[in-house]
């Protein structure tokens, strides 16, 4: 079969379990040749405490593990019986034919039975989504880490680093594109604007 994109649906805040789960599964029934890739895109973050910037990395999209997969009806039932996951994003239901042996029941000459069963067959991406996906993964790994919290206009902040370390400031304009900051800050008496980067400031507390 061939290889396409899918998207599996997690428990939030498991997905890096059921990645690990995934792949242990993947190692323990030789299915290398069948999932290819397992990607949780995720972006570095930071938030500042007690001066010190504590960098960690986010899921850019909680509860979702794309993966490259030939899917077959086995398949899909093994990541589907995996701790942690919900199902896959896109399915659809179609109604198959399997034959039982179910003692009881009208059987054929051989012993065993027709029943009609619905099964879910999961849809994969579009080629255009699949870039997009793989696109982002790869600006996010390549990007510098991001504030956890973005901060807003109005409140008061206090400098960490540079040469108006200790000061305290009002935000007056965040520059998201730049991840700066535009605070006032009073010097002398009169409040003067300092254009300081997002790592160069902690929230009040």
């Amino acid at each position: 079969m061939e290889l396409k994109w899918y998207v599996i649906r997690a428990v939030s805040g498991q997905e890096k379990k059921v990645k690990q789960y995934l792949e242990s599964e993947i190692t323990r029934l030789g299915l290398q040749d069948k999932i290819t890739h397992i990607l949780i895109p995720t972006e570095k973050v930071f938030e500042v405490r007690n001066g010190k910037k504590i960098i960690k990395e986010r899921n850019y999209l909680p509860g979702y593990i794309v993966i490259q997969a030939a899917l077959e009806p086995e398949l899909v039932q093994i990541i589907k019986d995996i701790n942690g996951v919900v199902g896959f994003l896109n399915y659809k239901k179609e109604e198959i034919e399997l034959i039982k042996d179910d003692s009881g029941k009208k059987k054929n000459k051989n012993g065993l039975k027709k029943v009609k069963v619905i099964r879910e067959v999961p849809i994969p991406l579009k080629p255009n989504e699949v870039e997009e996906i793989l696109a982002k993964a790869e600006e996010l790994k390549n990007m510098e880490e991001v504030p956890e919290n973005p901060f807003v206009v109005g409140e008061t902040i206090k400098v960490i680093e540079g040469q108006f370390i200790g000061f305290d400031g009002e935000i007056k304009e965040i520059l998201e594109d730049k991840k700066k900051l535009i605070v006032l800050v009073k010097m002398f008496g009169r409040n003067t604007p300092l254009e300081l980067g997002y790592s160069q400031v902690e929230r009040q507390s």
